[in-house]
């Protein structure tokens, strides 16, 4: 199609660098994802009963997991308490600088949770992507229709997103929060991804 050959030879070197200009983006990518995981297993996620390496497994799960979200950005919210605190300062950064995901975790006080939650269940207005609160109120979403089976959720749709590793065992409070179904969680999440398991909070063990 071309009379002069250097047309097809500047078209395919063209091509060629622009594969391997984007090879090296995805490989950028992978190593800075990759970075963060061993810093925060390195300087916050000391305590564990995971090795580093078995940290640094799970890590590698998560990245690839959360590579078709990134950029997405998810809203959590949960009452001012000092466990929450740690999630929204140091958990939320760690979980957006590993997955790639923007992820901001909301504290305000409690009467304010129950108050918009109820809102966004009476409603269906998207208010917060997450919620964290507390386990007395399951019956409440069970009469709101807003509760789901754990083994539902980890079996069907949510399974390439839950760790292969995750022992619901190793979470406390199973024996009283569970609903009129059983094993059951509250559900608000408007089809976000549930990135469940041990390595990002440091630890599997029981507590």
């Amino acid at each position: 199609m071309f009379k002069n050959n250097k047309y097809p030879k500047t078209l395919l070197l063209s091509a060629a660098i622009g594969s391997v200009g984007l090879g090296l983006s995805f490989q950028a990518s992978a190593d800075q994802y990759s970075d963060a995981a061993k810093k925060w297993v390195n300087e916050a996620f000391k305590n564990s009963t995971l090795t580093k390496e078995e940290q640094m497994k799970e890590m590698e799960w998560f990245i690839q997991a959360a590579e078709q979200f990134r950029g997405m950005d998810i809203n959590v919210v949960s009452e001012t308490i000092a466990t929450h605190e740690y999630e929204s300062k140091v958990l939320a950064e760690a979980f957006s600088e590993i997955t790639g995901i923007n992820l901001t975790h909301t504290l305000i006080q409690e009467g304010d949770v129950i108050e918009k939650l109820q809102t966004q269940m009476q409603s269906g207005r998207n208010i917060y992507d997450g919620w964290v609160n507390d386990s007395d109120l399951i019956g409440t979403h069970f009469r709101y229709g807003k509760v789901m089976p754990v083994e539902d959720i980890m079996n069907g749709e949510g399974k390439d997103l839950t760790l292969p590793t995750l022992d619901l065992d190793d979470f406390i409070g199973l024996d009283f929060t569970t609903g009129l179904m059983a094993s059951s969680t509250n559900c608000l999440t408007n089809s976000l991804p549930t990135f469940t398991g041990s390595a990002l909070t440091g630890s599997s063990a029981k507590t």
